[in-house]
């Protein structure tokens, strides 16, 4: 049986992964081809674009994220009914908020955005043609987030790692297409991501040919009510999002003015390397949400507890690894980027190795916040949701004023003040985890 428990707890696990690479691979790809392709104000110009994908995974999490464990406790307990009103639900506010950002965000304010996330004269071209494509296809990013969550809780983890095999396979290969065989410039990079998520979703939409427990169905009764409880229940998530929006919007502007170009295309080096070790948090995350919602459906305490035990296990092996893996090629990591000058890829082997330490209490503290919410300890998930981002701002300030050459370090102060402040919260007010009905 534990076999068994935990060959499903991995083939979960590497199918999310496998999902994150869906959200996060595509902007990784975009940098290094682009980069390459282009020049580092091409990778600039994406990373400060970047809000706006947090905004859309953000908008992703509100609605799927919370229906997806809602979906989760209702097939835990048999009650089919209930998690195709969910789902049928979550997918009804996905296309509305997604057609909205088309329309307000791609077609009558994309200058006015890309004026706001940007303020060097040079970039903001790059970062106006990029990231106005993004916008418009935002029902796209949010429709393939969306079901591959549910495809997943429905069973079908397999389907999903097809989907975003393909995704990924579509998108690489149009950035070369795109942007070197038609000359669209970056352009090409944001529209490679895009029909790359158009054809994920095509055969995501494949696993209701044979599983029809998931069913989409129109039906109004308690509509404003089931909206309320989705959107409660990925509430802590997606202000942990929004709050990273913040960040990376304050961030940006921070080296931008401290360290100038050379600062900002180190720091979106090491923003991508955030994106790899989110692979692994969105990957556990996303189990401990499915996998956990549903024995927590069938009130399997001993099962949730080798749940979590699995995923602390998993994200402690992935961090150590990766860590190594930067600490010795920093270099090549910089170059892989397009850095050429010396001086710039020896103060991108510095950050690197230093983010490479920041993200590991930044890892834990994240998924510790889903072990909250599952534990229904909202205040506390609430907590970490607020302090993940909203910690750094002011210490990065700080540094940016008083130490800049310790600018770097930022992140590593931060989520070190952050891990002290949850331990002393969880003690002063006596958090029991325990499950609750």
């Amino acid at each position: 049986m534990k076999n068994e428990e935990s060959s499903l707890f991995y083939r979960f696990l590497w199918a999310y992964i496998l999902v994150a690479l869906s959200g996060c691979l595509g902007n990784v790809v975009d940098g290094i081809i682009v980069g390459n392709l282009i020049d580092k104000d091409g990778v600039s110009a994406i990373n400060l674009s970047k809000p706006i994908v947090q905004f859309i995974f953000t908008l992703h999490l509100l609605i799927n994220a919370g229906a997806g464990m809602l979906v989760g406790y209702a097939l835990g307990r048999n009650d089919v009914g209930e998690a195709r009103r969910f789902f049928s639900r979550s997918l009804a506010l996905s296309v509305g908020l997604g057609l909205v950002i088309t329309l307000l965000g791609g077609i009558v304010f994309p200058a006015d955005i890309s004026r706001l996330l940007c303020s060097d004269d040079v970039i903001r071209p790059l970062a106006f043609q990029y990231m106005q494509v993004l916008l418009i296809g935002s029902p796209a990013y949010i429709l393939m987030w969306g079901l591959s969550t549910m495809v997943g809780v429905d069973g079908s983890p397999q389907l999903v790692s097809v989907a975003v095999i393909v995704d990924n396979a579509v998108n690489l290969c149009l950035d070369i297409v795109f942007i070197q065989l038609f000359g669209w410039g970056i352009t090409g990079s944001s529209a490679a991501t895009i029909v790359g998520h158009l054809v994920g979703i095509a055969i995501l939409l494949t696993h209701w040919r044979r599983h029809r427990r998931l069913l989409p169905i129109i039906e109004t009764k308690s509509l404003v009510a089931s909206w309320r409880r989705i959107v409660g229940q990925g509430a802590p998530l997606a202000l942990a999002s929004v709050c990273l929006t913040l960040l990376l919007l304050s961030a940006n502007t921070i080296v931008l003015s401290t360290a100038g170009s050379v600062g900002i295309f180190v720091f979106a080096v090491c923003m991508n390397l955030l994106q790899v070790y989110n692979l692994f948090i969105s990957g556990t995350c996303q189990t401990l949400q499915s996998l956990g919602a549903i024995t927590i459906g069938k009130n399997d305490s001993d099962g949730f507890r080798a749940v979590l035990r699995r995923a602390f296990r998993f994200i402690t092996v992935s961090m150590v690894v990766t860590c190594l893996l930067v600490w010795v090629f920093p270099g090549t990591i910089a170059r892989l980027f397009g850095a050429t000058e010396e001086v710039v890829i020896a103060e991108c082997s510095h950050a690197l190795r230093i983010f490479a330490l920041s993200f590991i209490p930044f890892c834990y503290i994240y998924v510790l916040m889903i072990v909250y919410k599952l534990y229904k300890q909202h205040r506390m998930a609430l907590f970490i949701s607020l302090a993940l981002s909203l910690t750094v701002i002011p210490v990065m300030w700080l540094m940016a004023h008083y130490l800049p050459s310790g600018l770097w370090y930022s992140y590593l102060v931060a989520y070190v003040l952050e891990a002290i402040a949850i331990v002393i919260l969880h003690k002063a007010t006596h958090v029991e985890l325990k499950l609750v009905d």
